[in-house]
């Protein structure tokens, strides 16, 4: 749960808790099965995090330094792929959106990204998963889910 929710939910958990008892191992099942979508609060968290994120990236000198991207984000608008990639993050954490864009290896081919900028998008992603206290858990998740498409992205040394 994101920060800026947790003002609002801490007394519906306190009641939960306190309504169901000690929580077992069989509560931490049902939390542990529930889609990552739903663990991240849903479709406004997550389009919250994805516009920080693709502002630090955009912001980023080490990642402007390449012509490429410097040059593809004159031409793409900003919210046109803040949209698309809080589509494909909503889809494949479970949640009920549809990504109707480009495969990734398609949609970076051209951008000539090296192991040192996507290192360095990483670190901040994670600095972004931090600043709105995304729980442990759920940021390894999210990290594993976005190192599965590092083969095609980097295709720069």
């Amino acid at each position: 749960m994101f920060n800026s929710e947790l003002k609002y939910l801490k007394p519906f958990c306190l009641t939960a808790f306190l309504l169901a008892g000690s929580p077992g191992a069989l509560a931490q099942d049902e939390t542990a099965s529930r889609p990552l979508f739903d663990r991240l609060g849903g479709l406004m968290p997550i389009s919250v995090v994805v516009d920080d994120f693709f502002d630090a990236v955009v912001s980023d000198d080490q990642i402007k330094a390449n012509p490429a991207v410097d040059a593809s984000r004159k031409v793409v608008p900003a919210p046109y792929l803040k949209y698309q990639v809080t589509a494909m993050v909503c889809e494949v954490t479970g949640g009920p959106c549809s990504y109707h864009g480009r495969d990734m290896k398609a949609a970076h081919a051209h951008l000539n990204i090296t192991e040192a900028q996507w290192d360095r998008m990483i670190v901040l992603f994670k600095e972004v998963l931090a600043k709105h206290e995304v729980p442990e858990t759920e940021t390894a998740e999210l990290l594993d889910i976005v190192g599965s498409t590092r083969a095609d992205i980097v295709t720069a040394p």
